[in-house]
């Protein structure tokens, strides 16, 4: 069976182009999600259409961003579909898994977006080794320096006895960085017996 998957971002936007061009390509049912945008993780007309997917059905789309929005994402979709024995073509771009030559340039296709992320990757390695080796300070940077815990000590205590939200507003950083702070000290001291 020949389902079609027509999908708009928007409620304004209309389906009917895509819906004549899957009719015209013999999509016997055809599945419309409305004002789901293309990288919202969940689309409920396209869930249903996997569930009402067998395998050898053929699945059906306008253009390859109705069905998803980035390389990566796509290939994922595609080797779920291709492990569910569910076949795939894109109408405007004329791609489908159906024959042997279509599931090739999804292969060249899926082969060149992990190479690209693991050269994104080898690069980030080495950015972060190179930092090491100059002595930089990796990681997240303190939400509350010492200077500032001084003051926040300061001005928590007597005679300001000022708030957390007060402190925190007074002195540009966040409740949760000074609550933190507080914490690590109260650990820190050592309960006599």
């Amino acid at each position: 069976m020949k389902l079609g998957y027509a999908r708009v971002s928007t409620g304004e936007q209309n389906l009917a182009l895509q819906i004549d061009a899957l009719r015209a390509a013999g999509a016997e049912r055809i599945f419309e999600d409305k004002g789901v945008s293309g990288s919202t993780v969940f689309k409920p007309a396209y869930g249903d259409m996997l569930r009402h997917a067998r395998a050898g059905d053929e699945i059906m789309v306008w253009r390859l961003d109705r069905l998803g929005r980035s390389l990566p994402s796509l290939i994922i979709e595609l080797e779920m579909l291709g492990s569910l024995g569910v076949g795939f073509s894109s109408l405007t771009e004329q791609i489908e898994t159906v024959t042997p030559a279509g599931r090739l340039f999804f292969h060249m296709v899926g082969a060149f977006a992990q190479f690209e992320r693991d050269v994104i990757r080898e690069r980030t390695n080495a950015g972060l080794q190179s930092a090491r080796r100059a002595g930089k300070k990796l990681g997240r940077p303190v939400s509350i320096t010492d200077d500032q815990w001084r003051q926040a000590k300061s001005l928590l205590a007597e005679p300001h006895k000022m708030s957390v939200v007060a402190v925190a507003e007074l002195l540009n950083v966040t409740r949760q960085a000074i609550y933190k702070r507080l914490s690590a000290e109260k650990a820190a001291v050592p309960v006599e017996a």
